[in-house]
């Protein structure tokens, strides 16, 4: 990849605030001028409402909503554009996998002890309105996903909903595995795709996933969206979580007849400039290619953790391979909370990363530790800015632990 050309592409690296390292990448990404100006463009030349209206300006919203629908299909290997829901994030999606009535009492949901809240508390959620048992599957210290204690967890269980890849370690569950024992079991699987998508190729045909979860805000897209993907009979399955005006046909006081999936979904107005700078964000990864930046985002991992393993004090998240953790490198240092490292190395260094427990707190509690400081790389971080990164926490820890 050119990566100062990338740069180019994205208006913070032209700004005052040029020389800054941005490296929470994990929890919110950058977005190209190329997503914004989509985006600006539905606000300037078709500022109207799509779906419902049939004006030559409402039209024109429809068609660039349908485009969108297109491109994300194809980006995730699905062959059917009416399969893809739009969202307000991920944490939507998933809410409406867990509160969609699939499942029934007494059934079984299996999750990991590395889910994100968003996958962890509407199950919580449910089971306080219907008789649902949540189980979950260990992580063993080695940091990588246990295969046999998975299969072990299985028996009885009717939905496995897990991350694919966890935003602590940036390790990636061996999901085609998963998801074939989980099929000879005769359960659904839902993975939450938030870090995945982001980062490397993803096809849910080739996974044969029943649903698929991930947020337009982490892959160079606008804040406030998200997508669900779904089998066809899931979709026809599924409750929608909201009900209202767009995602029915005709209602009567006694009688309501939903849309065929995916409008009876996406009821209300929608986010018609979001939606299309999702479409502009997925547009500018594939050009690029997620290969490529998967190999990229290793490299720079593997440039960190060489230069900060034997670092004294230094505590890095297993797995200890950094080509296992994606683009995350999580740490911690002897004697300091993860919230002074990161508050210290952007007054330092300019080096913005994040802190604390990161939306997983199960996993942290679990293992009696305080959080961890987390660096997230992306497409357009650069070798000179990781190891800017290095020098400033080795100089944080001479500092602070002399």
């Amino acid at each position: 990849m050119d990566i100062e050309s990338i740069r180019c592409d994205f208006p913070l690296y032209s700004s005052e605030d040029r020389d800054v390292i941005y490296l929470d990448n994990a929890c919110q990404t950058l977005r190209p001028r190329q997503v914004m100006d989509a985006m600006n463009e539905y606000y300037e030349l078709y500022p109207a409402c799509g779906g419902r209206s049939v004006h030559r300006l409402a039209t024109q919203v429809s068609i660039r909503v349908d485009e969108a629908r297109e491109k994300v299909a194809r980006f995730i290997g699905c062959d059917d554009p009416r399969s893809i829901i739009f969202t307000r994030g991920c944490t939507e999606a998933l809410n409406m996998v867990a509160k969609g009535r699939l499942l029934k009492d007494g059934d079984h949901v299996l999750t990991t002890d590395m889910e994100h809240n968003s996958n962890h508390v509407p199950w919580f959620q449910v089971a306080k309105h219907q008789d649902i048992r949540h189980r979950i599957v260990e992580t063993p210290s080695s940091g990588i996903f246990d295969l046999d204690r998975f299969r072990n967890a299985l028996d009885g269980v009717a939905m496995v909903s897990m991350v694919h890849t966890n935003n602590i370690t940036g390790t990636t569950l061996p999901a085609e595995e998963i998801i074939r024992e989980a099929h000879e079991r005769g359960a659904l699987v839902c993975l939450d795709g938030a870090q995945s998508t982001p980062h490397q190729r993803i096809d849910v045909k080739s996974l044969d996933v029943d649903m698929f979860a991930f947020s337009s805000h982490k892959m160079l897209g606008p804040s406030g969206m998200g997508v669900l993907y779904a089998k066809p009979e899931i979709l026809e399955r599924m409750e929608p979580l909201i009900g209202g005006g767009g995602g029915v046909g005709l209602t009567t006081y006694d009688r309501v007849e939903f849309l065929p999936p995916p409008d009876r979904f996406e009821s209300g107005l929608m986010n018609y400039s979001g939606i299309i700078g999702t479409g502009a964000a997925v547009d500018y990864l594939s050009r690029i290619g997620m290969d490529e930046v998967q190999e990229h985002e290793r490299r720079l991992n593997g440039i960190a953790t060489d230069g900060l393993k034997d670092l004294p004090g230094i505590s890095i998240l297993p797995p200890a391979d950094p080509s296992l953790r994606s683009g995350i490198f999580s740490f911690n240092l002897q004697g300091m909370t993860s919230h002074d490292v990161a508050m210290i190395i952007d007054e330092m260094a300019k080096v913005m990363i994040r802190s604390g427990m990161h939306c997983v707190h199960p996993y942290f509690v679990s293992r009696k530790i305080d959080g961890c400081a987390r660096a997230s790389f992306y497409l357009y971080n650069t070798e000179e800015e990781t190891k800017r990164f290095v020098a400033a926490v080795e100089e944080l820890s001479s500092v602070f632990s002399s």
